[in-house]
């Protein structure tokens, strides 16, 4: 475990800057989904802006129970080269000024997205742990939101 609280922040940030995808795992008292989605990470908030339509399968569970769960993992056959994400979180759809603001964000990095109306989400992540073999093998660093944010 990562001793360095700050240290840990930072390369967790510089992964999830790297990365554009995310798995995305949603549920009801008797319905499991996940999802692929590009995202656009916003370090302000330690959250993804993601884009898909609330009747999509993981929207309708997302609304009924925000609290989600997932991975982001780029793919390499080096194990010494593996880093990845695993996180819990809420998604909430994003309405009003919140949403405009986010979708020029969310345009600028994924231009074309530009061409759809589909809406924007926020997952703010509650927790993330990151698998960091390029720091030695097994290197775990981790991130908790503190209570009150």
């Amino acid at each position: 475990m990562t001793t360095d609280p700050e240290h840990s922040l930072k390369a967790i940030c510089r992964y999830l800057k790297k990365n554009h995808v995310v798995s995305l795992c949603t549920m009801s008292t008797d319905e499991l989904w996940c999802a692929s989605c590009f995202y656009l990470f916003d370090m302000e908030s330690m959250a993804l802006i993601i884009m898909s339509e609330p009747h999509a399968r993981h929207g309708k569970l997302a609304l009924a129970n925000p609290q989600v769960a997932g991975t982001i993992a780029a793919q390499t056959r080096n194990i010494a080269l593996i880093q990845g994400i695993q996180y819990t979180g809420k998604l909430q759809l994003l309405t009003g000024e919140d949403e405009q603001q986010a979708r020029e964000k969310y345009i600028q990095r994924f231009p074309i997205a530009k061409f759809t109306s589909a809406p924007l989400w926020q997952l703010r992540f509650d927790e993330i742990k990151m698998t960091d073999n390029k720091s030695g093998f097994g290197k775990k660093r981790y991130w908790q939101r503190s209570e009150g944010e």
